[in-house]
This record gives C-alpha cells, structure tokens and sequence, in this order.
C-alpha cells in the first residue's frame, strides 16, 4: 500500500497526504463537506474563474504547512513528530466550521457565533471520535500549547491559511498583482524566542506580501458588485426569515428550514445539539435551491430578491469617502417603494449602506519581526525602508450605498 495519497493541486502541484490520521481527516464527511462551499463566496459575480472551493483552501494550507516545517527543521527548530502531525491537523481543520457564504450566514440565521467556535466544536467532535488523537492539534488551534510559533503558523500575520488564501484567490479569479510568492516567504520563516520571525533577506518579500493583501481586499473580498451581491442576499435570507416567523410556508431542505424558522443565537447553539447537526448539513446548495424556488414566491419582496441573485440583477452601488445623507436615502426609498407598490418602512431590504474599514497592517496583533545576522529583531513598520507604519498602519474607510435599481 502507498504510505501517502498524492493529491494534485493547480497552485502548488502535488500534494503528499501521508496515510494515517491526516489522511483520515481528509476523509472525513465534515471536511469533504467544505467541497460543496465556495472559497470566496459571492466574489465569482466579478471573477467568474474563482469556483474554487474551501475543500481546495485546506488542503493547500496543509501543504504550505508540511513546507514550512520542513524549512524550520531544516534550521535547526526542534519539533517533535507528534508536533508536526498536530500542526498539520489543525490547519486542515482550520475552516471546518464555516457555512455556506459564511459571513452572510453569520449576519443572518445564525447569528451571535463565530465559524472559528464552531470549527472548534467540530474538531472536539472528530477527536472524540478518533480517540482523543486531536487533542494536541486542538491545544495548539487554541493557542494553549506552550510552543506558540505552532499557533502562529495557523493563525497569525503570516500564517499558512493567508498564505494559501492570497495565493490561491490570486489565481483563479486572476487578479496577477495579489499573487504573494509563498514559497519564498516560507523559506525565510525561522523561530527566535518562541516567536515566528522572517531572515532579513526577506524583507521585501514582506513588503509585498503586505501590498499584495491590500490589494486582494479592495480588489476581491470588497469589491463593490460582491458587496452589494453579498447585502442582496443577507436581505433575501432576513425577508425569508420574517416570512418564516409570521407563519408563512417556504420551501428550503430541512436544515434550511431548521434555521428559518428557529431564532438560533450562540447560547442555544452551544446547547441545542439539533444546531450543530443541521448546520453540518448546509452548504452553498441549499442557498442557491431555495433562492431559485423563491423566485416564484407571492411575496413580491422575496420574489424580487431572489430573482436578483439568481439572475444577476444586482443592486446599483456607489462608493463614497463619506456617508450617504438621509435626504438621499429617503429619495432612493420612496421611488422604490412605489416602483414595487411596497411600504416605505419595506424598502430597508432594498437599501443598504455598509461602511468597511481596512489597514494593511496592524501592529496590534501578531507583528511581523526581522531577524538580522547578530540575532536582533525589528518590526517590520520599522526595518521597512519603503513601507513605514503610518501607511502600513493606515486605516481606509469606504462608505457603501447599495439599492435596487430604476425600471427601464
């Protein structure tokens, strides 16, 4: 028998899974489940090329992982084998918890609870299944293990989910600027005082790195069609639900329904085991089944939203530095409201202004340190010539108005 299952990836070429307990994780249904959820949700609007999945992210954050190991190894950073089997483990479980366009989820029938507590609840769920054989990659997803670069590599500034996410995204919707040079980050990647830290001759693979992200964030994730998209379908999903809490029957699968017609919140899903057992069940089929039935609904509110998702109707959206005024919200609101013979107080499903704020860095949370040859460190706002911190650190704010548009 083969000691490890090869795996061949687009990005990274092929992948080794050796046999065993990484292997059987792979195999498992609630990590096969990640194959029915998109990676970037509503983005492939914009960039029809981005189909990948969360499945293909996993697996290729398992190899940057098994990289980045062998590199630190490689230099003379003692890590047990049961340490790299852990770390491995938990970054394949890593996104376990996430539901189907996830943060649109997390903003309407599941609200209150993150994907991150409820990958959690689910790597607590394989380990008691596979006997307690997690328990240290769970120590380290936590960040209670006492060598914290480990946690590090799974979450933090340069962690190996950003580093395949980013690299990955990059590709397939084919945004060439975002692309982030992986390989050259893990291969400067060493370990000072517990920390992770990058060689100095790295630096500017850093710089990069951090360019790149920006622009993968205003260019991808908060493009302003995926946002208005993404506002679409958080309204269709809240119209469904109140439809749902008046007594109104709509079709969706039964754990679909479970969650439209339950007010779930983080207490009740910590304690309702029917919560977790319907939401392993859900995925991006079920979304997109029931929208295409509701398309048909004889609510006009519903009807007109779902059809706009499925039909690629999208709301107009502007961007602006500054808020939208009331008189102009109100104005937007009235002509809607008589558009489709709808109630003035009705017309919030149609109109919404979500501001986004993003740095490219922030100091605050796991900083970037350069190691030089005589053993210093620095931060990166500081050792960077080109990038200093008040630009790095720089927060952006864009204001939003998303609404339906005027009949022609």
């Amino acid at each position: 028998m083969q000691a490890s299952k090869i795996i061949n990836d687009p990005v990274f070429g092929f992948i080794n899974i050796p046999r065993g307990l990484l292997y059987d994780i792979v195999r498992h249904p609630l990590l096969q489940r990640l194959n029915r959820i998109k990676q970037v949700g509503l983005s492939s609007v914009v960039y029809p090329g981005a189909q990948h999945t969360r499945f293909q992210h996993s697996l290729g954050a398992f190899y940057l992982m098994s990289e980045a190991i062998q590199h630190l190894r490689a230099k003379g950073n003692f890590i047990f084998d049961s340490e790299a089997e852990a770390v491995k483990a938990a970054i394949l479980m890593h996104d376990i918890g996430h539901g189907p366009f996830s943060h649109v989820l997390e903003n309407t029938i599941v609200q209150g609870i993150s994907h991150e507590e409820i990958s959690l609840m689910l790597m607590e769920r394989i380990n008691r299944e596979v006997g307690g054989q997690l328990t240290l990659a769970i120590q380290i997803f936590k960040d209670e293990y006492p060598k914290r670069f480990l946690h590090q590599l799974v979450s933090g500034q340069l962690d190996m989910d950003r580093l395949d996410y980013l690299s990955r995204d990059s590709f397939y919707t084919g945004v060439s600027e975002g692309n982030i040079g992986a390989a050259r980050i893990i291969k400067m990647l060493d370990v000072k005082d517990d920390q992770l830290v990058v060689e100095s001759k790295g630096i500017y693979s850093i710089e990069n790195f951090l360019v790149a992200r920006r622009l993968m964030y205003w260019q991808v994730y908060l493009h302003k069609t995926s946002v208005a998209y993404e506002n679409m379908l958080v309204s269709a999903l809240l119209r469904a639900k109140e439809l749902a809490s008046k007594g109104v029957e709509l079709f969706a699968s039964p754990a679909l329904k479970f969650f439209l017609y339950n007010d779930i919140n983080r207490e009740r899903f910590k304690s309702d085991p029917k919560c977790l057992e319907n939401f392993i069940l859900l995925d991006d089929n079920d979304i997109w089944t029931a929208l295409k039935v509701w398309c048909n609904h004889n609510d006009i509110i519903l009807a007109t939203l779902s059809q706009g998702m499925v039909n690629r109707e999208i709301f107009k959206v502007e961007v602006s530095p500054t808020p939208c005024t009331e008189e102009r919200l109100n104005a937007i609101s009235e002509r809607i409201a008589k558009q489709l013979h709808i109630s003035k107080e009705d017309t919030r499903y149609f109109i919404s202004t979500p501001s986004i704020e993003k740095n490219m860095y922030n100091p605050a949370d796991d900083s970037i340190d350069i190691l030089y040859n005589d053993g210093s460190t620095t931060n990166i706002a500081e050792a960077s010539d080109m990038l200093h911190l008040s630009v790095l650190s720089k927060k952006v704010k864009k204001y939003y108005i998303c609404y339906l548009r005027e009949k022609k």
